[in-house]
């Protein structure tokens, strides 16, 4: 399928999550996502009402990182970070499992640690995308994590942090689409740094993109950027 730049644009969930990332990184790349059409804005917990002020009367979005980047705070931290990121004005959420948890087959306690978060987001209207970290993972545990995702209730799967060493593969997003595509969205995050490899994902069914240099990929670019 040929994609436009508005299009791919509208897909970007443009990360700005890097720990050394100041007040005004946040500002620049709220101006970049306002100017390219891009969809969402992706922050820090503590940036959230900075990037809500500067994205003010736009059709970006803000979508706030909960648990990030390990997913190893307690589902009650988690949930309160989501009701405070909501009220700093985050529309959207992408949190972490508890990856430790669930690699210790601990399944149960990672669809509560879901549930957590998915409630507090539900009151809000809140869209909710799970960070699975597919990289750490092996076939028959990313349909598990899929599956509990689900079963939590969560909009979205997402393939990773891009803090893990990994980002998102065809072969993660394709196990992620097989099964729970009829359900949930998927979100391809990690490693995206041109445009073939972000309408890749798109052709494959992705709905939304993880990428951290976003106007070098719609530009047509390769991005030498570490995300």
């Amino acid at each position: 399928m040929s994609y436009t730049q508005a299009q791919v644009a509208r897909a970007i969930d443009h990360a700005v999550l890097k720990p050394e990332m100041t007040a005004s990184d946040v500002r620049r790349h709220a101006t970049i996502c306002k100017v390219r059409g891009i969809g969402a804005l992706c922050v820090r917990p503590s940036d959230v009402s900075l990037a809500a002020a500067e994205l003010a009367g736009s059709d970006c979005r803000v979508c706030a990182v909960i648990g990030f980047p390990h997913g190893a705070s307690r589902s009650e931290v988690k949930a309160l970070e989501a009701e405070l990121a909501i009220a700093d004005g985050a529309t959207e959420l992408d949190m972490v499992m508890n990856i430790g948890r669930f690699r210790s087959g601990d399944h149960a306690a990672v669809r509560r640690d879901i549930e957590a978060v998915v409630t507090v987001a539900r009151q809000a209207g809140v869209l909710v995308k799970v960070i699975l970290e597919t990289c750490l993972l092996t076939a028959d545990e990313i349909a598990r994590a899929c599956r509990l995702a689900r079963d939590g209730g969560a909009d979205y799967v997402k393939t990773s942090t891009g803090f893990a060493g990994g980002g998102a593969t065809p072969e993660a997003v394709a196990i992620m689409l097989d099964t729970v595509g009829k359900d949930l969205k998927v979100k391809a995050s990690g490693g995206i740094r041109d445009w073939k490899t972000a309408v890749a994902y798109l052709d494959q069914g992705c709905s939304r993109l993880g990428i951290g240099d976003s106007e070098t990929v719609l530009d047509g670019g390769c991005s030498t950027a570490s995300y």
